[in-house]
């Protein structure tokens, strides 16, 4: 059943509105759209309650209007998370900002500021227990349908529930002598990857494709067959791991993306390097994988021991040292590479801020100087 439209607002700013969205969101997907046009609309919906009279964008001023409706939305019932809040004031904002260009109105590009917008709630990661994990596992190899596959592929490569739904039908590429691997596409990021298997996903990925051989849609090139849109397809294998749950007797709060927390935390103690597993999930950015994977105490135990046992494991010395730095280009190298690392032992010891993050940055044109200096190498 198609969602209902709302009628438009009645308000004299309006059009104004929806020329800057219209403008803002023609590049965007249609539920990113939908998400700017509620905030739009819900502001307008503020402004006609509490200042009727304003009927021109030039009369609109951070105090009272911006700074009104963001009180407005800290005192909503129920409380609004604060993710919602920064949601609402960053699509605001970037409408103001299109309005600014568009009406040559440049103070309306600052009436939201960057000191308005809290910081984001540092978000735990999830992974499962390993009892829930065993049984969830096990129930899937039981059922062995389409949905406990795509679960089964989930959990075992670590992808997002999203790139799940977008693989194509030969995902699973050789990568050398019974090797193999799963090509996920371009997902959040923007990123493509490939993620290792073993044999056990090479049979789930081969079953899901007998699996799409049968559907009565044609074939498209894609894994799994979608009579509506991705969004219906993922909000279907949700469901599905929601019934799961319930008919073991697990938590049915469980999502499909605790799968890629608990393929995170073991590959993590398998001892997959920090490096690796930021290829294997498919970050950009170090601080997300730190955020992403959990620790456990047992971890924590192990690493204690390992380093009472071997402390100077954990911070190796330099590889060279002045009386063994060699002639020529090689000593430069030897040089720049002692000096990296005194830098970051030096840097860790340090707590976070300022000085901890121009560490970073003067750590990251080190790697840039060591990059050229290695292509001045001569035969």
């Amino acid at each position: 059943m198609s969602r209902a439209r709302r009628p438009p607002i009645q308000h004299p700013l309006a059009a104004t509105f929806d020329r800057a969205l219209a403008s803002y969101c023609a590049s965007l997907n249609p539920e990113t759209a939908r998400h700017y046009r509620g905030t739009v609309r819900r502001f307008l919906i503020y402004l006609a309650k509490g200042y009727p009279g304003l009927i021109l964008l030039a009369d609109l001023r951070r105090d009272p209007h911006i700074l009104g409706w963001m009180s407005s939305l800290r005192a909503q019932q129920p409380p609004l998370v604060t993710a919602s809040y920064i949601n609402r004031l960053l699509s605001l904002r970037c409408i103001l900002i299109e309005l600014a260009w568009m009406n040559n109105l440049s103070e309306l590009a600052h009436f939201i500021r960057s000191d308005d917008i809290p910081r984001t709630p540092q978000r735990l990661p999830r992974p499962l227990a390993p009892e829930q994990d065993q049984k969830l596992q096990q129930e899937f190899v039981r059922r062995n349908d389409w949905g406990s596959n795509a679960l089964l592929l989930i959990r075992h490569t670590g992808m997002r529930i999203g790139e799940c739904a977008d693989l194509s039908f030969d995902c699973l590429r050789a990568t050398g002598p019974n090797q193999w691997a799963v090509h996920v596409p371009l997902g959040k990021l923007k990123t493509e990857r490939l993620v290792p298997v073993d044999s056990f996903v090479g049979d789930v990925v081969q079953r899901l494709r007998f699996f799409r051989s049968v559907d009565p849609l044609p074939l498209d090139g894609l894994l799994w067959a979608r009579p509506h849109r991705k969004e219906a397809l993922v909000r279907q294998l949700r469901e599905y791991l929601h019934q799961v749950c319930y008919a073991i007797g697990l938590s049915t709060r469980i999502v499909p993306h605790q799968l890629r927390h608990t393929y995170a935390t073991e590959m993590l103690r398998a001892g997959v390097g920090f490096p690796a597993l930021m290829k294997l999930l498919g970050h950009t950015d170090p601080e997300m994988t730190m955020r992403y994977v959990e620790v456990g105490l047992t971890d924590l135990q192990r690493e204690f021991q390992r380093a009472l046992a071997k402390p100077r494991h954990l911070i190796p010395p330099p590889k060279t040292s002045l009386p063994l730095v060699r002639a020529g280009l090689a000593g430069v190298l030897d040089a720049i590479i002692a000096a990296q690392h005194v830098l970051e032992m030096f840097r860790r010891t340090l707590p976070d801020g300022l000085a901890r993050r121009n560490l970073d940055r003067l750590s990251n044109r080190l790697t840039k100087i060591l990059a050229e200096a290695r292509k001045l190498a001569t035969p």
